[in-house]
C-alpha cells in the first residue's frame, strides 16, 4: 500500500533526513520526503504498519504528519495552510524589522552620534540601556518562538535540524544579554562603576533579534520562489473547465466537468476549453494546444482526430465523444506525474541528505570547541561567546537542503511546459547520462503511416488512378490506405468493382467493366504469368530509396506501378542532427528489410541499425547495447517496445503512442516530436548543472566561512565574523540557491530554435487554410421542385462549417461555401436524411 501525507514543521535537509529516519525505523518498504512539497510519500504494509503509526513517528520526531487532502477547495486543504503560513511569515517579518530597527537605533545610535534619551546614555544609563534593548528583543522572539520549539524538540529527539542551530545561536546571545543586565544590576548596587562600563558595551540582544530577523527575511524570500516555481502547475491545474455541455437524452444539458462519463457527446463553441479528452465526431477547427503540449500554433481538428483536456477551440463549433475522463485525462495525468516526480529523490539528492544528517550534529560540535578553546585562550567569556554564535548560525544548513529538490521542482514544473513528462526524479538526472540513443522506426521517427510518392504509368495517369483506386478501395492493407487518400486528394472517381477478392500474402483482384485487374505484389504477378515489362527494374530501383512498391496489371501485363514511404517526420532529421552534434550515438531499429533499413539510415545520417528485427527482440537489440558499456535510452511508441523501454536506461515514450508503452517509460514526450527528444535531455542537462551549482554555493560556502567564523584567521589576520553578517550571510545563500534555481524557468533548448523557424513559417499557412472560403459543387438527385431545393439547403446549412448554400434545380446540384474541412460522409447523410439520394461530387 502506498499513502500520500502532509508534513508540517519542516525548514531544511537535516528536517528531511530526520523524518525520512524516523518513518523507516518502522520497517516500511520504501519512504520519500519532499521538503519544498512538505509531503511524504509512504509504501508499506498495512497488515504490519497503520497510517496511525506513521503521524506517531513523525510526531516523536519534532513534526506534524497529516494524510493528504485531495480536497482541491476544501478550507482546510493543503494549499489554504500553505496560504496562512506563508501569510504569517510575512507577519512575522513586518513585526521582526519594526522591533529589531528600534532595537539597532538604541544600539549602535551612539556610535554614529544619533540622539538617544540621555537616561538611556553612560554608564548611569547602561541597566536602563540594556533593559530596553531586552524588552525590544522579546517580540521578535516571541514572533519567531517556532524556531526554538522546533530546534529544542528537534534536538531533544536528538535529531538536531537547521532550527537547531538558530536557537540556540539565538537563544545563547540572548541568555548572554540577561546575565549582562544582572551583573550591571549587582554592580550597581556596590556602586562598582568599573564593572558597568566594562559591560554595557558587551551586549548581544541585537545579534539575537538580527539572527532571527534575517532568518525571516531569507524564509521569507524562499516561500516567494516556491510560490513562482508552482505557478505554472496551479495554473495548469485550473485549465479544465468547471462547466460542460453534453448531450443527454438528446438534449444539450450543462453540468459539471467532474459528472462527464466515458461515452458522453459534449458540445464546444468558439473559444471555449475542452474539458476532457475525445474524439471528434462532428464539425472541425482549430484547436490552440500550447497549454499541454507547448506547441504554439493551433492545430486543425477535424472527424476522428483526438482532442485532449484545458486546450482552446479557437474556431469552429463540433461535437467529440469522451474516451478519457477523471484522473485519466491528459491533463490530470500531466499533474499527476509532476508531483509524482516531486515527491522522488534524485540520486543526487541523497548526498545531500547524508551530509545533512551528520553536518549539524558535527557544527555544534565545533561551536563547543571554538567556545571552550577561544575561552581558554582568550579568558575572554564575551569574544568565545561571539564566535561561537558565529559558527552556529553561518552553519545553518538551509541552502543544503533546498538545493536539489528546488531545482528538481523548477525544472519538472518547465517540462510540463514543454510537454516533456519524467515520471520520477531520477530520470531527470540520468537522462543526461545515456551516450546511445536507440529508435524505433515506425511512428517514432516516421509518421507510422505510408504516403504515395511515385506513380508510374505508360497509360493516362487519371484513368490508371481510377482503376487503382476502385480496387484499393475494398482492401484495408496499409499500403490501401495510402492509394485511397492519394485518390481522394486527386478527386479521382470510384467505379463498381465486381467479383472482389483478397489473396493473402500477395495482393487483390477484381473486375472493373468486365476486365480483370490485379494489384499486389511480385509474387502475384508470377503466379498469374503476367508480363513485367520494365517494371520490376524501376520496382528495385525504388526498393534502394526506402519505397514500397505496388502493382497493377490486367490480365496480361503490368499497366503500372504505385510506390509509397513511411516518411520521415519534419522534425526527425533535424533532432537527429541536433543530438549528433551534442556527442550521441543514434541508432535505429526497425523490422524493415536491409534494403530499406539502410536507405531511411543515409537519408537521416543515422550511425547504426538494426534491420529485420522481430517486434519482441526490440529488449534483444538494449541487451546487445548495453553489453557494449553503452548507457541506452529507447524511444519507442508501439506495444512492442513496451519490453525494450522497460529494459533501457532510460525509456522513451512517444506521446500519442500505446498505453502500454507509455505505462513503460521513464519520460514521455507529449508531442509527437524528436525534437522534444533534444529538448528532454537538454533540460536534465541544465537541470543537473544548477543542481551541482546549488549544491557548491550552500556545501562550500559553509566550508569556506566555518573557519572564519570559528576565528582561525584571528590570530594572524585580525579576522572574525560578527553573529548578524553570518545571519545576513547565511540568509542570502538560501535566497541565491533559490533564484539560482528559478534560473530554469528560462530554459531554452537547441531545438527550439528550429521548432520556432518552421512555427513562423507554418503560422500563417495553417491559420489561413481554416479561414480560407472554399467552395464544392454537390450531386443531389430527387428534388423536383423548390420546396425540395428548400429542404436541400437546409440540411446543408446545418452542417458545422458551411456558409452558404445555393441550389440549382435544374443541374440537380447544390454549391456549397464553408471554411476548414467537410467530411464528404457527413453531407451524404445529411441528405439522404433529407429525402433525397446523394451522388457524389462534381468533378
Amino acid at each position: 500500500m502506498k499513502q500520500k501525507f502532509d508534513i508540517y514543521g519542516m525548514t531544511c535537509a537535516s528536517c528531511q533526513a530526520a523524518v525520512d529516519r524516523a518513518v523507516k525505523k518502522l520497517g516500511v518498504n520504501e519512504v520519500n520526503v519532499n521538503l519544498i512539497n512538505e509531503s511524504m510519500s509512504v509504501e508499506y504494509d498495512p497488515n504490519k504498519i497503520s497510517d496511525t503509526d506513521i503521524i506517531e513517528a513523525v510526531s516523536s520526531a519534532g513534526y506534524e504528519a497529516r494524510l493528504k487532502n485531495n480536497e482541491k477547495f476544501a478550507k482546510n486543504s493543503k494549499d489554504y495552510l500553505k496560504e496562512i503560513e506563508e501569510d504569517n511569515t510575512k507577519f512575522r517579518l513586518k513585526v521582526s524589522f519594526f522591533f529589531m530597527i528600534l532595537l539597532m537605533y538604541i544600539a549602535m545610535g551612539p556610535m554614529v552620534n544619533l540622539p538617544i534619551p540621555s537616561f538611556l546614555l553612560g554608564s548611569q544609563g547602561a541597566i536602563n540601556n540594556a533593559f530596553v534593548q531586552f524588552l525590544l528583543t522579546i517580540p521578535v522572539i516571541f514572533v519567531n518562538k517556532k524556531f526554538f520549539i522546533s530546534g529544542f524538540k528537534s534536538l531533544k529527539n536528538r535529531n538536531p535540524n537547521m532550527d537547531t542551530l538558530i536557537a540556540l545561536g539565538s537563544s545563547s546571545a540572548l541568555i548572554y544579554g540577561i546575565f549582562v543586565i544582572m551583573r550591571m544590576a549587582h554592580a550597581a548596587g556596590l556602586g562598582d562603576f568599573e564593572t558597568i562600563e566594562s559591560y554595557r558595551h558587551n551586549l548581544y540582544f541585537e545579534s539575537s533579534a538580527m539572527i532571527l530577523t534575517l532568518i525571516t527575511l531569507g524564509k521569507y524570500f524562499e516561500a516567494r520562489s516556491k510560490g513562482e516555481t508552482k505557478a505554472s502547475l496551479k495554473n495548469l491545474m485550473d485549465l479544465a473547465p468547471e462547466k460542460a455541455r453534453v448531450i443527454r437524452n438528446n438534449v444539450e444539458v450543462e453540468i459539471d466537468s467532474a459528472d462527464i462519463e466515458k461515452g458522453d457527446i459534449i458540445v464546444i463553441r468558439p473559444g471555449e476549453r475542452i474539458p476532457v479528452d475525445g474524439e471528434i465526431i462532428k464539425g472541425s477547427s482549430l484547436v490552440d494546444e500550447a497549454a499541454i503540449t507547448g506547441e504554439s500554433i493551433p492545430v486543425n481538428k477535424t472527424i476522428g482526430d483526438e482532442v485532449i483536456s484545458a486546450t482552446i477551440n479557437k474556431q469552429g463549433s463540433f461535437k467529440f465523444k469522451a474516451t478519457r475522463v477523471g484522473e485519466d485525462t491528459t491533463l490530470s495525468q500531466i499533474i499527476s506525474l509532476v508531483n509524482d516526480a516531486n515527491e522522488t529523490k534524485a540520486p543526487i539528492a541523497k548526498l545531500a541528505d547524508k551530509i545533512s544528517a551528520i553536518f549539524v550534529p558535527a557544527v555544534i560540535i565545533i561551536s563547543l570547541i571554538t567556545f571552550i578553546g577561544w575561552y581558554i585562550i582568550s579568558r575572554d567569556f564575551e569574544f568565545a561567546l561571539n564566535l561561537m554564535i558565529s559558527v552556529l548560525v553561518i552553519s545553518c544548513p538551509c541552502a543544503l537542503g533546498l538545493a536539489t529538490p528546488m531545482a528538481i521542482m523548477v525544472a519538472t514544473g518547465k517540462s510540463a511546459e514543454l510537454g516533456l513528462l519524467f515520471k520520477n526524479a531520477e530520470s531527470l538526472e540520468n537522462l543526461h547520462k545515456v551516450d546511445t540513443i536507440l529508435l524505433d522506426k515506425t511512428g517514432t521517427i516516421t509518421e507510422g503511416k505510408p504516403v504515395v510518392t511515385d506513380l508510374l504509368t505508360e497509360m493516362n495517369e487519371k484513368s490508371f488512378l481510377e482503376i487503382a483506386g476502385s480496387l484499393e478501395h475494398f482492401s484495408e492493407h496499409p499500403l490501401s490506405d495510402a492509394i485511397n487518400t492519394y485518390a481522394s486528394e486527386k478527386n479521382t472517381q470510384i467505379v463498381q468493382v465486381e467479383d472482389f477478392e483478397s489473396i493473402v500474402g500477395r495482393g487483390i483482384k477484381g473486375k472493373i467493366d468486365n476486365n480483370l485487374y490485379y494489384a499486389g505484389n511480385l509474387r502475384l504477378m508470377e503466379d498469374n504469368n503476367i508480363n513485367l515489362n520494365n517494371y520490376q527494374e524501376l520496382n528495385n530501383k525504388l526498393s534502394k530509396d526506402g519505397k514500397t512498391s505496388m502493382y497493377f496489371a490486367n490480365e496480361k501485363e503490368v499497366i503500372g506501378l504505385i510506390a509509397a514511404k513511411d516518411m520521415a517526420k519534419n522534425s526527425s532529421k533535424s533532432a537527429i542532427d541536433i543530438l549528433k552534434k551534442e556527442g550521441f550515438e543514434i541508432t535505429m531499429v526497425t523490422g524493415d528489410n536491409e534494403i530499406t533499413a539502410e536507405a531511411i539510415r543515409k537519408s537521416l545520417n543515422i550511425d547504426k541499425k538494426f534491420s529485420e528485427v522481430l517486434p519482441q527482440d526490440k529488449d534483444k537489440v538494449v541487451k546487445t547495447l548495453q553489453a557494449e558499456g553503452k548507457k541506452v535510452a529507447m524511444v519507442g511508441d508501439g506495444i512492442n517496445d513496451a519490453p525494450a523501454l522497460a529494459r533501457a536506461d532510460i525509456g522513451i515514450a512517444i506521446g500519442k503512442g500505446s498505453d502500454i508503452a507509455i505505462d513503460s517509460a521513464d519520460v514521455v514526450l507529449v508531442k509527437n516530436s524528436l525534437l522534444d527528444l533534444v529538448k528532454s535531455i537538454d533540460l536534465s542537462k541544465a537541470t543537473i548543472k544548477t543542481i551541482k551549482e546549488n549544491l557548491f554555493w550552500a556545501f562550500f560556502y559553509n566550508i569556506i566561512l566555518i573557519p572564519l567564523a570559528a576565528g582561525l584567521l584571528y590570530p594572524k589576520f585580525g579576522l572574525t565574523l560578527n553573529p548578524m553578517f553570518a545571519a545576513l550571510a547565511m540568509s542570502f545563500s538560501s535566497v541565491f540557491v533559490c533564484l539560482n534555481s528559478l534560473r530554469l524557468r528560462g530554459f531554452k533548448s537547441e531545438a527550439e530554435k528550429y521548432s520556432n523557424e518552421t512555427n513562423y513559417k507554418d503560422e500563417n499557412l495553417k491559420e489561413n487554410e481554416m479561414n480560407e472560403v472554399k467552395k464544392m459543387i454537390v450531386n443531389v438527385d430527387g428534388m423536383s421542385c423548390n420546396n425540395c431545393a428548400k429542404h436541400v439547403k437546409n440540411a446543408l446549412e446545418e452542417l458545422d462549417g458551411v456558409n452558404e448554400v445555393v441550389v440549382n434545380l435544374d443541374n440537380k446540384n447544390a454549391e456549397l461555401s464553408y471554411q476548414g474541412d467537410i467530411d464528404e460522409k457527413l453531407i451524404r447523410d445529411a441528405i439522404n436524411e433529407a429525402g433525397y439520394e446523394y451522388k457524389g461530387l462534381q468533378k
